[in-house]
């Protein structure tokens, strides 16, 4: 594991390859996926402070590609688009 600090209140961490950013607060995940190259890579899922399911989708070489889903303040699907 990985740990560093970008900015005063930023943090991201690497966790067997999958790299973890938090919100502002340190504790709640704000993003994860694969970094590759410098670029996002796979698929990623992006979380609101209260650690509900916001956003997800997939990267192949930094682009945004495929179905896209965006969930409610609940963590339920309620859009999808495609890339």
């Amino acid at each position: 594991m990985t740990s560093r600090r970008s900015g005063a209140d930023k943090h991201t961490e690497i966790v067997d390859g999958v790299t973890v950013k938090y919100h502002a607060n340190g504790q709640t995940v704000w993003s994860r996926g694969r970094v590759e190259n410098g670029q996002p890579e796979g698929y990623w899922e992006w979380y609101r402070i209260d650690g509900t399911l916001k956003r997800s989708g997939t990267f192949v070489a930094g682009e945004p590609v495929g179905s896209w889903t965006t969930y409610d303040a609940e963590g339920k699907p309620y859009k999808t688009t495609q890339k």
